[in-house]
């Protein structure tokens, strides 16, 4: 991890010579979630390509920028687009950007997604608040030598997922009137989805919802100190005795329909980080 701290370094300091705020919070924008960066009161906008040792985002619906600004009276960092496995990118190139979040002065990291449902009792369209999470991905950004200074060699996993900030997702949900439920998020590396029989194995394991992200970049949050709260758009149902062939334009769809609530959710939240500073 001795190259990753300098690599960190270099990203921070070509984004500190365009913008010189210290974000508070830093955003992951998942599949068809992008339009809440449009919200933020810009102060900077850089492609990936334009910060070192950034991968390229090649997901569909990804725009691949970072937009630096205010939202909700606190200082942001936003990532229009985020990194996958299936892309052919290592789990430490995957995570790299929140490193770099890290390095900037962010605290709390909103991670967001679209992801299938395979709990019968939630609908497409509603959204899970991540109590916790199954790593099925087959790697981990930790592996390899620790640098003490990024974080703790065995960071404890008992709680990766706010719990204060997870019941006051809930409770925004509640008052705006519309689904969010509490459950567990299992990541795959895809990018094929899963037969039948992997639907049933995955919901006896204990998990919600499936998706192909998120895991990564919490295991980096924690391992880094941050807290996290992780949001789930369910696009569609994966019931294995009545399932049916994915349509990805009636994901996005559903996950453009879904998306104020989730800006509610994310709004609502920053909202409260600051009536904390004032």
């Amino acid at each position: 991890m001795k190259e990753l701290v300098g690599q960190i370094q270099e990203a921070s300091k070509a984004i500190r010579q365009r913008w010189s705020g210290t974000p508070r919070v830093g955003i992951i924008l998942g599949t068809g979630l992008g339009s809440l960066a449009a919200q933020i009161q810009t102060e900077a906008v850089f492609d990936y390509e334009d910060i070192p040792h950034f991968p390229r985002s090649t997901a569909i619906s990804h725009t691949g920028q970072l937009v630096c600004g205010v939202l909700e009276g606190v200082t942001v960092v936003a990532m229009e687009g985020r990194f996958h496995a299936y892309e052919g990118y290592t789990h430490r190139q995957i995570t790299f950007p929140v490193r770099v979040m890290k390095a900037l002065g962010v605290d709390l990291l909103i991670v967001s997604n679209a992801c299938g449902g395979m709990n019968p009792q939630h609908a497409k369209g509603d959204i899970l608040v991540i109590e916790d999470h199954i790593n099925l991905m087959n790697g981990n950004p930790l592996i390899g030598v620790n640098d003490d200074s990024l974080g703790p060699r065995f960071p404890d996993m008992v709680a990766p997922y706010d719990p204060d900030l997870i019941e006051a997702a809930l409770e925004i949900a509640r008052k705006e009137n519309f689904a969010a439920h509490k459950g567990v998020y299992v990541a795959v590396t895809g990018p094929n989805l899963e037969t039948r029989a992997e639907y049933r194995f995955l919901r006896a394991i204990g998990a919600d919802v499936v998706g192909m992200s998120t895991v990564p970049e919490v295991i980096v949050a924690v391992h880094a100190g941050m807290r996290v709260l992780g949001l789930s758009i369910i696009t569609d149902q994966c019931l294995p005795d009545a399932l049916q062939p994915v349509d990805i334009d009636d994901i996005l769809a559903t996950a453009a329909k879904a998306e104020p609530n989730l800006r509610k959710i994310v709004l609502g939240i920053l909202k409260r980080e600051s009536r904390k500073t004032d």
